[in-house]
This record gives structure tokens, C-alpha cells and sequence, in this order.
């Protein structure tokens, strides 16, 4: 337990500057989901500023309250892209506002590890490392083109909105790729990625205890293997590099993000 708090207070250090400190005007407060924030208000590397109030990130949003819905809807946010795979949708189906332009991207996600799974990749260890590795580069094209699509064409009146369950791993990714894009500081960046640690606690503390009973592993062992790190985003942006000499390259054939869509994400979303 000591172990979990120093490692959350020196992630609270890391991440207070971009997060913490914005925190009651990043979170959304709504009552049915977690880490559901605004990726506005981070500068760029030439001296702008990201837009606020027209894109949201957010774990999973099936369990909203009627008044939620309504702040939702008030926001602008009529717009959504879910990374989820199939299944996992079908099981806990968004809660939207009337009229919503909604988008299942599910790229790899059909074949994330079930329960069974989780715990010997756990047991191997090096999980997440993984996950950001080989799978990331391999899906990210078809998960996330519909996303950057979206926000190439969404009305400038509106607002746009993209999940998973945790919203922390395959948001995040989506969430650095559109920071890059943005031309916003690798640290600032890697600071929004490791936010979800902090603004998920209460969802991975219910998480621990069980993975910890069937893993044989500690609860210790359990958040140390599952947390987000800096090198994990790291590593995505690595493979993509790798796999395709530059993000840019990977943006340009994958995605259809070339130097022209680029400015306009940044003439959009800056300012």
C-alpha cells in the first residue's frame, strides 16, 4: 500500500501542471462516468493554445444520468466515436443525446484479452508493453481514421467526444495522436496520457483486488504492472515510427492526415 500511494503521489507531481491544476475546469461532471475531460487548454509548441469545449475524452459512458444526457447535450457534444470492440458495446450501450451522429471504431478491440487471459499476461508481466507495441501499430490505422475524420468535418457550433471503457489506453492513444497533430509538447502529451491513473483510481481500485486473487499476484504487483508510464506512449509513437519511418507517414497512409489536413486541425483547434 505504501508502494501505491508514493507511486501516486509522484504521478500527481508529473501530472499536475497540465491536469490537476485545470482539473474542476478539464472534468466534466457528470455523474455516470469517469476520466471524462476536456483535451482543451494545453499550449503548443508555437505559442497557441488548444481550444477548449470542443473535444472530450471519457471512459465509458453507458451508465449516464438523465441529467448527464442533458449537460451533454448542452456542450455540444453530438458527436461520438467508440474504440470499443463490438461485444463490449453491445453489453454497455453509450447513453447519448437525442439525434446523435455516433461511430463504433472496433479496430482490435474484439481481440482483447478476456479475464483468463489478463491474468497470465499479467503473470508473464510486461502486459501494457505489449499492448502499445505490435497490436497498437497493427490497429490504429482502421481505430482511429474514423475519429480524425470526424474531426476534420465536424461543425465548428459543435463538439466531439471519443471513449473506450477505462478511457485511458485506447483513448489515450487517440488523445496523443491529436495532441501531436496539434503540434503540443511530448511532455504535455505523456502528462495528459498518465492522468487517467489519477482520475481512475476508484475504477482500478475495484480492479486490483480481483486480478490480484486470480493472478496469485500482490495488489502491488497488480498496479505496478497495469499503470500507465510516460514510456508507454513512448513506445506507441516508437512502433508507429518504426513501422512507417515518421508519425507523419503513419498519419498520411493510414489515416489520410497529410500536410493539408494537418493545418486545418490546427487552424480548428487552436488558437
Amino acid at each position: 500500500m505504501k508502494k501505491i500511494i508514493i507511486t501516486m503521489a509522484i504521478l500527481g507531481s508529473m501530472v499536475s501542471y497540465g491536469q490537476l491544476t485545470d482539473s474542476i475546469k478539464r472534468l466534466v461532471p457528470v455523474k455516470g462516468a469517469l476520466n471524462f475531460r476536456d483535451v482543451g487548454g494545453y499550449k503548443t509548441n508555437d505559442g497557441k493554445q488548444v481550444l477548449w469545449d470542443k473535444v472530450y475524452r471519457s471512459a465509458a459512458i453507458n451508465k449516464l444520468t438523465d441529467e448527464d444526457v442533458a449537460l451533454l447535450d448542452k456542450k455540444g457534444i453530438h458527436t461520438i466515436v467508440d474504440f470499443r470492440g463490438v461485444a463490449e458495446a453491445a453489453a454497455a450501450p453509450d447513453r447519448l443525446p437525442k439525434n446523435s451522429d455516433y461511430t463504433l471504431s472496433p479496430a482490435g478491440s474484439d481481440s482483447l484479452p478476456n479475464p483468463a487471459q489478463m491474468v497470465k499476461f499479467l503473470k508473464e508481466g510486461n502486459f501494457l508493453e505489449k499492448f502499445y507495441g505490435v497490436d497498437a501499430v497493427k490497429y490504429s490505422g482502421d481505430r482511429f481514421r474514423p475519429l480524425f475524420i470526424k474531426l476534420l468535418t465536424l461543425d465548428k457550433k459543435e463538439a466531439i467526444m471519443y471513449h473506450c471503457t477505462g478511457g485511458r489506453d485506447r483513448t489515450g492513444m487517440a488523445t496523443a495522436l491529436f495532441l501531436y497533430i496539434l503540434n503540443v509538447p511530448q511532455e504535455t502529451i505523456e502528462a495528459d496520457y498518465v492522468a487517467s491513473n489519477i482520475y481512475l483510481r476508484k475504477m482500478n481500485k475495484g480492479m486490483m483486488a480481483p486480478l490480484a486473487k486470480m493472478s496469485g499476484l500482490t495488489e502491488e504487483q497488480v498496479e505496478k504492472e497495469m499503470a500507465l508510464r510516460p514510456e508507454l506512449i513512448r513506445s506507441f509513437f516508437d512502433g508507429l515510427k518504426k513501422q512507417y519511418g515518421s508519425i507523419e507517414n503513419f498519419l498520411q497512409q493510414e489515416i489520410g492526415i497529410g500536410p493539408k489536413e494537418i493545418a486545418i486541425l490546427r487552424k480548428k483547434y487552436t488558437a
